[in-house]
């Protein structure tokens, strides 16, 4: 399929900054609201939350040799809704689309949840709507993320995490033997779902994919700096789940709702929660501001190929940016945040991504026949479809729902066209 590149954006990203693009969109607010619905899913064995990151980190890293791949080989915007697209054909390129917004829409209610829960638990829907209309409000006057800002925001969470971690490990609340407990007490099911929770603090590795025009040499950058980003990212969420259980145990991770700022209050460094909480609220804001310009330009994209409402399509004549496209994803997590739990959200936003990865990972098993390759790719999408049937069950409906939705859509639309 030929396109036009008369309109392609400037390639200025090098490894460094494409790693730390990466580390923006992983290494933010997932850590500080995954651990608690995990530990609570996972069981009241500390061991098991950190088996459940290890199977996330794994089927993430399949996601990721599989997303590297295709983007090295299709090096313009759009990630996995180019990838079915070219590999696949239009309806799975769609569905990765569809499946891309509504699991991000959901990631945006996730992070604006994790901001009213560490500034305002008391208020924290009033907090997470008014978080979700100021950014909203932010964006329509055409603020835009840039590599420069991540790094700040990278800076400031990398040091705060560092903070967690010190003050846990060294305090005399820590205690080894909390790490492992009574395996009895959870389940295959248990630790499945555990991983499927966890899977969204890793998602934003695609992030990397997604800038695939504007990367030097993207055949060499990409397939360097996604696994790069991915590994730094687990080291950090391993060292902080491992001090945030000496101090709490599992059981005192699953109840709490703010669960680093607790576990620095736990280990005696009561001084440092503010920080922390002040770290959770960057993080999520950084992360919650990037979802929401990322949902808008693709759901600007899909408008324009008519999967979402042609009227969406519009750009703001003055500020350039997709202003309808924004006030609608805004209104929608705006409904989400207020009426919304983090678990259902994070639950909810895991499944859509998945899906998303379901289709990278099929569109790579296509590329060649390397038997690494596609052993990866299948392991990937085995991995995809284990982790999204073991999310919640509400989670695992509304999302099958809306997936069928989707495709119900498309397969109207293209009727309408061959009779029209």
């Amino acid at each position: 399929m030929s396109h036009d590149v008369s309109g392609e954006l400037k390639r200025t990203l090098g490894v460094f900054d494409a790693v730390v693009v990466g580390l923006g969109a992983m290494v933010g607010a997932g850590i500080f609201a995954a651990l608690a619905p995990a530990a609570r899913a996972a069981g009241p064995a500390g061991a098991a939350l950190l088996a459940a990151l290890a199977l996330a980190a794994c089927v993430a890293y399949c996601n990721a040799h599989s997303s590297a791949r295709l983007a090295a080989r299709y090096p313009a915007s759009g990630g996995t809704y180019v990838y079915g697209r070219e590999r696949l054909g239009p309806f799975w390129g769609y569905l990765a689309g569809w499946g891309f917004v509504i699991g991000k829409t959901a990631s945006c209610a996730a992070m604006a949840l994790t901001v009213g829960a560490y500034v305002w638990p008391e208020q924290q829907h009033a907090v997470a709507v008014a978080a979700v209309v100021a950014l909203t409000a932010a964006n329509y006057g055409g603020v835009q993320k840039s590599a420069r800002i991540a790094r700040v925001i990278v800076a400031v969470v990398l040091a705060v995490l560092a903070g967690v971690v010190a003050a846990c490990l060294t305090s005399g609340a820590a205690d080894a033997g909390r790490l492992g407990g009574p395996w009895g007490g959870g389940s295959g099911a248990g630790l499945l779902q555990a991983a499927g929770l966890l899977f969204f603090a890793f998602a934003g590795y695609a992030r990397i994919t997604t800038l695939g025009e504007e990367v030097r040499d993207p055949q060499r950058t990409i397939p360097r700096a996604v696994p790069l980003a991915l590994g730094i990212a687990l080291l950090v969420y391993a060292a902080v789940a491992v001090a945030a259980l000496s101090v709490l145990g599992a059981q005192g991770l699953a109840g709490s709702a703010a669960p680093l700022a607790d576990a620095v209050r736990a280990a005696g460094a009561a001084g440092l929660a503010p920080v922390v909480r002040g770290g959770a609220a960057l993080a999520a804001l950084g992360s919650l501001l990037a979802l929401v310009l990322g949902v808008s330009r693709t759901a600007l994209a899909m408008a324009r190929d008519g999967h979402l409402p042609r009227a969406l399509a519009a750009v703001h004549p003055r500020h350039r940016v997709p202003h309808r496209a924004e006030l609608a994803v805004g209104a929608v997590v705006a409904v989400l945040a207020a009426t919304g739990d983090l678990r259902g959200a994070i639950g909810f936003s895991s499944f859509g991504v998945l899906a998303y990865y379901a289709v990278a990972n099929a569109s790579a098993w296509t590329l060649d026949t390397a038997v690494r390759g596609r052993l990866v790719a299948a392991l990937g999408l085995a991995g995809c479809a284990a982790l999204a049937l073991s999310l919640p069950a509400a989670s695992v409906g509304a999302g099958a729902a809306v997936l069928a939705v989707g495709a119900l859509s498309y397969a109207a639309r293209t009727r309408r066209r061959a009779t029209g």
